[in-house]
């Protein structure tokens, strides 16, 4: 067999491979590419990550996204859209168009940026009631337009730092300024030295409580530089001593599990940056599996 050929079995189903969205179509869970990158403050070719994400699904097994009374999630995948960073106004209605077709909306970044148009899209007229839990290093709060501002911009749209949670920030990796600034918000932080001793699914349960309190839908943002830099090489901001993979994995298994989550995004990751096994690329992937695993177990009343 040639490298890169994965192997077929009948008795073993990839994941990955989901059918194409049609316009009108109802599913359980829908795919979508935000290739966000020009924007970014670090040079990125995250553009390239959607397609990475995909190509590395199809590594892992898809049986798990079953629901309790054993009946198979609908996952549909609806593409890339076309210019995330030029046309904002389409990027935020696709992903409207999105949410009201489906329990959930997987958003395959791209950079941070993503989160713009995910969460306005997905959170809709509702936005003043609306959550945000971003598991990140970093605050994400700078002024302009970049990777590094998208929780600024939502605040400035109408979403209440009241009912924003940050878990893994990193004080090392950010600036009195932007700490304050998050403070003067409301905005709870949650630094990566806390969740030493605060595991993350009770982080994550915590932060999604608080989130869903003025009962809107919420958005949570599963950004990948918040892991240790040996598991995390392909995000330029990835620091030693993040969070674990496995860390992460738990947090997108609970935030597909709670009954308010309408949209998760993966981001900041430049699949070209990557090592070579691929490791940050498939630990994308599989947050998106633990996602839809935590949807299953929603669906299925389980949550």
């Amino acid at each position: 067999m040639s490298a890169g050929v994965l192997a077929h079995d009948e008795h073993w189903p990839r994941a990955g491979d989901w059918p194409a969205w049609r316009p009108g179509e109802r599913a359980d869970a829908i795919i979508v590419g935000v290739p966000s990158w020009r924007t970014s403050l670090s040079p990125s070719r995250a553009h390239e990550t959607p397609a990475a994400i995909r190509a590395a699904l199809r590594r892992y097994s898809a049986d798990a996204l079953m629901t309790p009374s054993g009946a198979p999630l609908i996952v549909r995948d609806a593409g890339d859209l076309v210019d995330p960073d030029g046309d904002k106004d389409a990027a935020v209605a696709a992903i409207a168009e999105l949410a009201s077709h489906s329990e959930l909306v997987i958003a395959l970044g791209g950079d941070n940026a993503a989160t713009v148009p995910v969460a306005l899209g997905a959170t809709g007229a509702r936005l003043a009631s609306a959550g945000l839990v971003t598991v990140d290093a970093h605050h994400d709060l700078r002024d302009g337009t970049s990777n590094g501002s998208p929780v600024r911009r939502l605040l400035e749209a109408g979403l209440s730092g009241e009912r924003i949670s940050q878990l893994g920030i990193e004080p090392l990796a950010n600036s009195r300024f932007y700490a304050e600034r998050a403070a003067t918000h409301g905005i709870e932080v949650v630094t990566r030295d806390e969740l030493e001793s605060l595991p993350i699914a009770v982080a994550m349960e915590r932060a999604l409580r608080r989130a869903a309190g003025a009962g809107g839908p919420v958005v949570v943002d599963l950004d990948l530089d918040v892991c240790d830099r040996a598991v995390a090489p392909a995000c330029p901001a990835s620091i030693p001593g993040g969070i674990s993979a496995r860390e992460l994995r738990h947090a997108a298994r609970v935030a597909g599990a709670h009954p308010a989550v309408t949209a998760i995004d993966l981001t900041e990751l430049d699949a070209s940056a990557d090592a070579a096994d691929g490791r940050t690329v498939r630990l994308a992937a599989l947050c998106v599996l633990e996602a839809l695993a935590g949807l299953a177990a929603r669906r299925g009343g389980a949550a």
